[in-house]
């Protein structure tokens, strides 16, 4: 319960102190959109660089990872089907659908590691399977679903080679690919910007705050409600019922995956949908209803499997 607690904590004092910088109006009128873009140009595509390029990749051929992928395929596939029937468009479908299945699994998915599972590496399969399966994939539909999808095909092609999120990604999987250990002086100055990629988009997060309704009403009223309860309910079970059903997981195996499902939707899907313009507020609102209402789940998941 403790990492729980001190999870939520860290991220909630960085978003306050965003929502008083806005408050406040100290980073003017455009300080929400330069820590957007800061976070999504560099920072991000840096972080995720540097993460990867040491990364374990036998990771990915674990039976959680087929678990969380499983899972996170199912709760996507259930707000897109919904999305496509109350006809909300494949930009706001495609935010709704990474706010139903893509969790925290930085900022807040490492330190409720360390203090709940007792080992940060265990988030690293949901992590690498996000950063390099998931985050290319949907980048590239709000692309193509944009101005993108007006270009020669060849363009549309190379959609995913010009988003700066996924270049970093990839980048830092043909690195760790590769065995090469990158110099110091390479990667000191990477981990620098890499390390402005959180607070920048918790600070950005916390500034659109000012002036915003309650969550959950107006016209993304359904859209949120839905994405909430898929990832807040929906994700954890599913991955309970595919660990002990299909994979036969138990005992820690079993508390790491449900856990992990359980984590609140990333920070860093409002970035993506402030960049793309689209489904914002959804974005936001999702992100905020989730974070609160998976204290308590997670608490209850640590309580019944630990």
């Amino acid at each position: 319960m403790q990492g729980v607690l001190t999870g939520f904590a860290v991220i909630a004092v960085v978003i306050a102190v965003g929502y008083a910088l806005g408050r406040g109006g100290h980073l003017g009128d455009q300080g929400r959109e330069v820590l957007t873009r800061l976070a999504f140009h560099v920072a991000s595509p840096a972080l995720l660089f540097t993460t990867l390029a040491g990364a374990d990749l036998s990771v990915v051929f674990s039976s959680r990872l087929l678990v969380t992928a499983l899972s996170t395929v199912a709760v996507a596939g259930v707000f897109v089907a919904v999305g496509v029937v109350r006809g909300w468009g494949v930009g706001r479908t495609t935010i709704g659908a990474l706010c139903s299945g893509y969790v925290n699994s930085g900022n807040l998915g490492i330190p409720i590691a360390v203090y709940v599972l007792g080992d940060a590496s265990l988030v690293a399969p949901v992590l690498l399977f996000q950063l390099v399966g998931v985050t290319p994939v949907a980048l590239t539909i709000l692309d193509l679903s944009g101005d993108g999808a007006k270009g020669p095909l060849w363009r549309r092609l190379l959609t995913p080679l010009r988003n700066p999120i996924a270049l970093g990604s990839l980048a830092g999987v043909a690195v760790s690919a590769s065995g090469v250990r990158m110099p110091g002086p390479v990667m000191d100055p990477l981990t620098l910007i890499g390390n402005m990629s959180v607070p920048a988009v918790l600070l950005a997060f916390g500034i659109s705050l000012c002036g915003s309704t309650m969550p959950g009403r107006g016209a993304d009223r359904h859209p949120v409600l839905l994405a909430v309860a898929l990832k807040a309910v929906g994700q954890p079970t599913v991955a309970w019922a595919l660990a002990t059903g299909v994979f036969g997981l138990r005992g820690a195996q079993l508390l790491d995956v449900v856990v992990t499902s359980a984590l609140p939707a990333a920070q860093n899907l409002y970035t993506y949908a402030s960049t793309y313009g689209v489904g914002e507020r959804l974005a936001r609102d999702a992100i905020l209803v989730s974070t609160v209402v998976s204290v308590p789940v997670l608490v209850v998941v640590a309580a019944v499997l630990g």
